[in-house]
């Protein structure tokens, strides 16, 4: 079994959240813990996101949404551990007048290709990030692209549930991955 880290955007993911979702399904499933939610800081999510994939018994796949997608692309770009692949939902765009201005360090985002297979999912609608800056980021990330029509930014105000459409996307991009 290939193990999963998931890794929540700012403010972590709440209870209804399709993250805690697929986290109370599976309880295999890892969640990476910086020293804080609300207030990120790029060095300590770089370094708890290692520390979660160096205590992987195998190279995990990660689950990433939203400020967690630009967080694997900069600690991608430090020469990352190996890792099977990344999952990346609604990619935000730093230009946004909607980024959180507490994460304002994260916005430098590495645009070179990450060394694992990835895909971003987006929302045509999303607050936070256009469909076509997702599409530009996957472009330049060497990743797969999939747009899940009008969700928003695909996060518990989307009352999605466990989000089914997420989960087979997601168990499609594993099994792709399990054949590296």
């Amino acid at each position: 079994m290939i193990p999963v880290i998931t890794l929540p955007g700012i403010g972590g993911s709440g209870p209804t959240h399709w993250q805690s979702a697929w986290e109370a399904k599976d309880p295999t499933i890892v969640r990476f813990q910086p020293a804080r939610w609300d207030r990120p800081d790029l060095a300590d999510w770089i370094a708890s996101l290692d520390s979660a994939v160096a205590a992987a018994p195998a190279a995990p796949l990660l689950v990433a949404h939203s400020l967690a997608c630009l967080l694997v692309a900069h600690w991608a770009a430090r020469g990352a551990r190996p890792v099977r692949g990344a999952f990346l939902v609604c990619v935000p765009d730093p230009r946004s007048a909607a980024f959180p201005v507490e994460a304002r360090e994260f916005d430098d985002v590495p645009g070179g290709r990450l060394p694992f297979p990835a895909l971003v999912v987006a929302s045509t609608d999303d607050p936070f990030g256009t469909i076509d800056y997702s599409k530009a980021r996957a472009e330049q990330w060497g990743a797969g692209h999939v747009s899940v029509g009008a969700h928003g930014h695909l996060n518990a105000a989307s009352n999605l549930g466990d989000w089914p459409q997420g989960t087979a996307l997601f168990e499609a991009f594993r099994a792709g991955t399990g054949r590296i």
